[in-house]
């Protein structure tokens, strides 16, 4: 017999004895819990074979001598409750347990319930808009245990659809103040009627954070309305100082919108569920044909809970192939959502009067959190793992290793449509643990140590907490986050430390290496692609790929994201090659230790191509949504400051310069009319860096001018390269005061593309690299770029060559724009010039 017939026959005996020497529980959706279990007769639950193999282990029944296979055959699995898995259930090193799919089947663990017998609303229904009605669909909703069935989550089609919301598409509106001794929140009057509406919820954005608050009243003052809320979260949400509602002339305040109102369902894809008559309401999208579709709406949180004891862990459980789908989140509905951070939500958080706690001096807050529900929770638990898993359509979290789990694996699995976090490890506070204290047990077995997540792709989550993470690392030891493709995210790809301190605690010799993370910071900044805190001695983080931070619509401060953050207490890493498009990075008021070296543009190849999936995995890729969005990308910018001294006074220079070398910034990137001085350059950190001017400044006024509200560059030419080096000529004038000429100026830059195309010809033709304008109330600055070495007064007369719509355009704006304080009568844009002799 040739080699090649021997390979043969032996793999074909592979295939009629899948496990030889192993012991099989079979499991099919057409099955029944009374059978036996085999190919023939298969059980129908994994509960039921779970059990089965329980006491096969009770008994050491000579069959499980090399391990137990429970093999699930495809199709989808309801839950009526979670599958928990037990010390009893441990297998061994040499016997473990396999829960897996057949051959060619897709397992589906759901813990959703399908909603069917969908009729056109017909009749005239009180709250239904006038824009709904002919569009909207009702079902029944069945009773759950003689309860009302409530949930927040709905998937047609295996799409997320979304509760009814105020606020069409990603719109949101600002609220007008916030009032924390009264516990109010003031906002623009809803153009429908909402004082009547029960169940009436409010979702705030907050600096790195959300919010969800149950409406308690809803007061109408004109065109204002004042809203209170429900306790607990009410008395949280203005109590503690971190994050707060946002309130800024310059960026806008925090955004919200309003939801959970039968009123607010006015799109397609919104739904809303009339809890005490049991109706649930859809406006279809246009692919959806209700007579036909699958909807489910989830009635579990979890749907697998392991759980050893310190003592007792479970241990060599493994998972492959299964799909985790459908689970839902109540506890916004029940006691509304603050979190501080990463989705940790506060259980009680304050202002402290006096500052300072016996492990931080300048500590100003307290809190404690607790921790999101997970469609799979661990817990003491030793050597398991999920490979080839689908974790998808899932409301918070999606896999938790949580307290006393050693030497567990997650690779080569799909984390899709995640509410919250894909993937959490590791204690982040205890309930009874106030956060900024560092944690360090004294039985060390309570600490999660050697995680493996390798080869993960990780899309489309944090899409309901939008404060949430890819990847949750907390107090871990000796755990490696190695080759996951992570994007489309909220807020942060990695986050890895807990705590706030530099002081010792249970984290040490973690590895962030090879990952591949973009398409992060989608609505909440403060953020990067890897975020760590605290002190890790011997932690390495290298040879990672971080690029394309999304531009945060609604972020407090437009430019406070990164691509690589270490934050506070963050102590003892190494960060080294690492490829990033520039080096906007962040180090905030770190602890010793740290080695930063060769990370951005410049790393090789070789390692930004070697991020991410390994080839074995890449087929991943194909569930990958980021490229779908196109949504406008971020970059590094310069950033505008502008320090105005009192009239006729002047800034000391050799102060100016110092503080700017202190800071690593350009001393020579001064620019300078009369008592306004203007930097204009990269800034690691602009709300940082302009309280720094403040203060050794205190008499002159520090302006932030924030992202600019318009802009050209060479992208908007036929010829789009761009010269090397660049020379920044700045003006800057005054809007007139009248609001209404105000809006009028804006609506014209931001259609200037469409509707003035011959504007960026005429930029074009000058070889202009970027036009700029920025505002800070009145006040206007613009930057001109041009090639270095080039004259302002040779190129601006091409910007009307042949083109007199620029002419044009020039003489319409001067109705606009009006000269600043100093200026002379008739003279409106003023040059700051660089100074360039100290």
């Amino acid at each position: 017999m040739t080699k090649r017939l021997l390979a043969f026959f032996f793999a074909a005996i592979m295939i009629f004895l899948p496990y030889p020497g192993e012991c099989q529980i079979y499991v099919s959706n057409k099955g029944e819990d009374a059978n036996a279990g085999t190919i023939s007769q298969p059980k129908a639950s994994i509960h039921s074979a779970l059990r089965q193999a329980r006491e096969l282990r009770r008994l050491n029944d000579p069959s499980i001598k090399n391990g137990i296979h429970i093999i699930v055959s495809g199709g989808n699995y309801f839950l009526d409750e979670p599958i928990r898995i037990r010390p009893e259930d441990a297998g061994t090193n040499d016997s473990p347990t396999w829960i897996e799919a057949a051959p060619g089947g897709q397992p589906v663990l759901s813990g959703g319930i399908q909603i069917n017998h969908w009729k056109k609303v017909i009749a005239n229904i009180q709250g239904i808009s006038k824009t709904a009605r002919g569009n909207v669909w009702v079902a029944d909703v069945p009773l759950m245990g003689g309860r009302n069935f409530e949930f927040r989550q709905l998937w047609v089609n295996d799409q997320k659809a979304i509760r009814a919301k105020d606020g069409n598409g990603d719109n949101m509106q600002r609220i007008l103040s916030w009032n924390k001794k009264e516990q109010t929140c003031w906002i623009p009057t809803p153009k429908m009627n909402l004082a009547n509406t029960a169940s009436l919820e409010m979702f705030i954005h907050q600096w790195w954070a959300i919010a969800i608050l149950r409406i308690k009243s809803y007061q109408v003052h004109g065109d204002s309305t004042r809203l209170s809320f429900h306790q607990p979260e009410s008395r949280i949400q203005s109590e503690h100082p971190w994050p707060a509602p946002w309130i800024s002339k310059e960026t806008g305040n925090s955004a919200f919108y309003l939801m959970n109102a039968l009123q607010l369902l006015d799109e397609p894809g919104e739904w809303f569920l009339d809890v005490p008559n049991h109706k649930l309401y859809y406006w279809p999208r246009n692919n959806e044909n209700l007579l036909t579709a699958t909807v489910i709406a989830p009635a579990l949180e979890t749907l697998v809970k392991i759980e050893g004891t310190i003592d007792h862990p479970v241990s060599n459980i493994f998972f492959k192939g299964i799909s985790f789908e459908h689970t839902g989140w109540l506890r916004p509905s029940l006691y509304g959502h603050v979190p501080h951070q990463a989705g940790m939500y506060m259980l009680d958080a304050y202002h402290l009067k006096t500052p300072g706690t016996a492990d931080k001096k300048t500590l100003e807050n307290q809190a404690w959190v607790g921790r999101p529900a997970a469609a799979v929770e661990i817990s003491f638990a030793d050597t398991t793992g999920f490979e080839d898993c689908r974790f998808v359509h899932l409301a918070s979290t999606g896999l938790d290793y949580n307290k006393g789990v050693h030497d567990n694996l997650i690779k080569g699995n799909l984390f899709k449509d995640i509410g919250g976090t894909a993937i959490l490890a590791g204690v982040f506070s205890d309930e009874a643990t106030e956060i900024h204290l560092p944690y360090n047990p004294k039985d060390e077995r309570e600490v999660c140590s050697g995680m493996q997540i390798s080869n993960n792709l990780i899309t489309d989550a944090t899409n309901e907490d939008w404060g949430c993470v890819g990847i949750g690392a907390g107090y871990t030891k000796n755990t490696i986050i190695d080759h996951n493709e992570i994007e489309n995210l909220s807020y942060i790809g990695i986050s890895m430390g807990w705590g706030w301190s530099p002081t010792a605690n249970a984290m040490k010799n973690n590895q962030i290496t090879g990952n591949k993370i973009h398409h992060y910071g989608k609505h909440n900044y403060d953020c990067a692609g890897i975020y760590t805190l605290s002190a890790q001695p011997g932690s390495m983080i290298n040879e990672n790929y971080v690029d394309s931070i999304y531009k945060a619509k609604y972020a407090h401060l437009p430019s406070h994201w990164f691509y690589l953050y270490a934050d506070e207490g963050s102590s003892n890493f190494t960060v080294k090659d690492n490829w990033t498009p520039s080096t906007k990075y962040l180090q905030n008021a770190n602890g010793p230790g740290n080695v930063w070296s060769n990370n951005g543009p410049q790393v090789s190849e070789n390692i930004r191509h070697g991020a991410g999936l390994q080839k074995s995995y890449q087929y991943l890729l194909k569930d990958k949504s980021a490229t779908l969005q196109q949504l406008p990308i971020n970059i590094e910018r310069n950033e505008l400051i502008e320090l105005v001294a009192k009239e006729g006074a002047e800034l000391d220079l050799q102060k100016l310069k110092n503080i700017l070398q202190q800071n690593n910034m350009d001393t020579t990137a001064i620019y300078h009319w009369q008592n306004h001085y203007v930097l204009f350059q990269k800034v690691q950190d602009i709300s940082v860096m302009s309280g720094r001017l403040q203060n050794n400044f205190p008499e002159a006024t520090v302006k932030v001018y924030y992202e600019p509200f318009y802009e050209f560059n060479r992208s908007n030419c036929k010829e789009k390269s761009t010269a090397k080096e660049w020379d920044h000529i700045i003006l800057t004038a005054n809007l007139v005061a009248n609001e209404n000429l105000q809006k009028e100026y804006l609506n014209y830059h931001a259609t200037q593309f469409t509707k003035w195309p011959e504007l960026s010809k005429g930029f074009c033709n000058a070889n202009f690299q970027q036009v700029l304008v920025y505002k800070s109330g009145r006040q206007l600055m613009l930057v001109i770029s041009i090639p270095k070495g080039s004259s302002l007064d040779e190129l601006n007369p091409k910007t009307t060559e042949n083109n007199p719509r620029v002419i044009e355009w020039n003489n319409l704006m001067k109705k606009y724009q009006e000269g600043i304080q100093g200026t002379k009568k008739g003279e409106t844009w003023v040059f700051l010039n660089k100074i360039n002799n100290w």
